[in-house]
């Protein structure tokens, strides 16, 4: 771990302790003296925190904790720290096909509709690092575009009046076969995470199933002690 996510999980772990009551974090200078490094790496770190929504800069007046990260359990992840500039989506595969017994299930359509089928890959800091492969009813999203494709899902929808409520995500270690190396630029079999996921509207609906490979994939969360559950694994 370097120096920044060291000092990123550090502050991490002070704001969940509630070492800042204030909701204010020391200023840059009484961080980078606190712990021993320069200006500009604490810039780095809270330039992260930043972009993550964790932290809120403020000219003149401080860096303050925001209100509600408390509320969810996914802290961030090695996407999540990037701003969106950095990131780029290139569409390999956009097309539509008719929905499958699955894809009916899931989206509770029927054999008559269609769902788009998108393939892309995600391009951070000029390396490539995920491959996405993702399906969405065309009943929602008729005009879906590879435009639309190369840009936020998530802002897409929102566009469109959705309300996103909630993401179900299942990680899987696994190792590249030979297609997925080939668009990753890693040898056959390098180890990656595969999150398979599904996306809810704020009225239940599913609007996305996906399945990303990622490589040098890092995730951090919050997760409450449950003592019960911790008492019927030890009887």
């Amino acid at each position: 771990m370097n120096k920044t996510e060291f000092i990123i999980h550090d502050l991490l772990s002070k704001i969940y302790q509630n070492h800042y009551p204030d909701s204010k974090l020391p200023t840059e200078r009484e961080l980078a003296e606190q712990y021993h490094v320069s200006r500009y790496t604490i810039q780095e770190s809270i330039k992260k925190l930043k972009y993550m929504g964790l932290v809120k800069v403020v000219q003149g007046s401080g860096i303050f904790i925001g209100k509600n990260i408390q509320t969810s359990p996914l802290i961030y992840n090695s996407l999540t720290e990037n701003p969106y500039s950095n990131i780029q989506s290139k569409v390999i595969e956009l097309q539509k096909q008719p929905a499958t017994s699955a894809d009916q299930q899931i989206f509770g359509i029927t054999s008559s509709d269609e769902v788009w089928v998108l393939q892309r890959v995600r391009i951070v800091n000029y390396q490539t690092v995920q491959i996405e492969l993702s399906r969405l009813p065309v009943a929602l999203f008729p005009m879906f575009t590879p435009k639309d494709a190369e840009n936020s899902i998530q802002s897409y929808v929102q566009k469109h009046k959705y309300t996103i409520s909630h993401y179900l995500n299942t990680y899987e270690a696994i190792a590249l076969n030979k297609e997925q190396a080939m668009l990753l630029q890693q040898k056959r079999k390098s180890p990656a995470m595969k999150i398979s996921s599904r996306g809810l509207l704020s009225n239940g609906r599913i609007f996305e199933i996906s399945e990303i490979v990622a490589i040098d994939y890092r995730c951090t969360y919050l997760t409450a002690f449950n003592n019960e559950h911790h008492k019927r694994r030890n009887s």
